[in-house]
């Protein structure tokens, strides 16, 4: 079974050429209306498939890659805080492009783009619905037909989340690392020459899709395996590429398989016990803690598509969401802007 470049640090994937991707927990919309973006509320754990070869399906062990518990209709997003260095990452849900709606390619394509062009974009809620909104992913069993992958393609065979990194091109990528050196070079520069203590201190950004956050809460059947459909609504773009396409290199530099589980086949698996089911959103708002409303005048968002817009929410498949909504008040939404370990194997997919 070949490498697939890509290492697990802490619950972090690190692809090749610098990408980071963590998996995060937060609350589910409703399926109506457009909302700000929901908080975070901790990072999914994360294991390699191949640490557990007894206890997965052998589907699983000829995929290789990596696996993470989730509920029924848990709602997650993907982080790519602590990307170092520029990539075009490929986003599939079920091996359904999450951003063009196409199907899975070995290739990055520009009409209609499928690919996140990092790290310019910081996050990744959704399934790009254009005109600068998402639809949440949210996790269902296979099998339904519920999963974006079901409505898309007429089948679920895959399921879980797939990721492929490219790194741009040499010289293009030297140059980048040499500017940035010289960048580095003049900040530390600065910081030596800046007065030191009180409010004449410099303050130092955050890193670029840093997104703060509240603290997190306190032969397998093929059944056990989860896809991603879609959820309601949030405001947030899916950026254009700005970059000419021959940029970037044409061969991947790696990439993963996630295997979505559900929580008790995690136990069966891992012998680790799953993180508890997230706190209702009505808590949440009650609690007083942040949403968050992200804007970026300078970009330009990807045009949707008919694919992924013709996506029924999950809803539609199993029934009416039982869990309260309230929503937050305008004071909760908090506006943003204007590689140790072992390797991950990969496998047939």
């Amino acid at each position: 079974m070949a490498g697939s470049g890509v290492r697990i640090e802490g619950n972090t994937l690190r692809l090749p050429g610098g990408v980071a991707v963590r998996f995060i927990r937060t609350l589910r919309l409703p399926e109506t209306g457009t909302h700000p973006l929901p908080p975070g509320l901790g990072e999914f754990p994360v294991r390699r498939v191949s640490d557990h070869p007894d206890t997965v399906p052998a589907e699983w062990r000829a995929r290789g890659g990596v696996m993470l518990p989730v509920y029924l209709r848990e709602a997650m997003w993907l982080s790519f805080s602590g990307t170092t260095e520029p990539a075009a990452l490929q986003v599939g849900v079920g091996k359904v492009c999450a951003v063009s709606g196409r199907p899975w390619s070995d290739r990055l394509a520009r009409d209609p783009q499928n690919y996140v062009v990092l790290p310019r974009q910081p996050w990744l809620d959704g399934v790009n619905s254009g005109k600068g909104t998402v639809r949440q992913f949210v996790a269902v069993p296979l099998g339904l037909g519920a999963t974006v992958e079901g409505q898309v393609t007429g089948e679920e065979v895959w399921g879980g989340v797939q990721l492929q990194s490219f790194p741009l091109r040499e010289p293009l990528l030297s140059e980048w690392r040499r500017r940035e050196r010289e960048r580095e070079e003049a900040r530390r520069r600065a910081l030596a020459a800046a007065p030191t203590g009180g409010y004449g201190a410099p303050m130092m950004a955050s890193a670029p899709g840093a997104m703060p956050s509240p603290a997190a809460p306190g032969g397998a059947p093929r059944g056990a395996a989860m896809g991603l459909g879609v959820g309601g609504s949030m405001r947030q773009e899916v950026y254009l590429d700005e970059r000419p396409s021959t940029d970037w290199s044409e061969e991947p530099a790696g990439r993963v398989f996630v295997h979505l589980v559900t929580p008790p086949e995690w136990r069966r698996i891992t012998g680790e016990a799953p993180p508890p089911s997230p706190v209702d959103r009505a808590t949440y708002t009650r609690a007083g803690l942040p949403w968050y409303d992200y804007y970026d005048a300078d970009a330009q968002d990807l045009a949707p598509t008919d694919t992924l817009g013709a996506v029924k929410p999950v809803g539609e498949w199993l029934g009416d969401d039982l869990d309260p909504w309230q929503a937050p008040s305008a004071g909760q939404v908090t506006p943003l802007k204007d590689a140790p370990g072992k390797p991950v194997e990969d496998g047939e997919w």
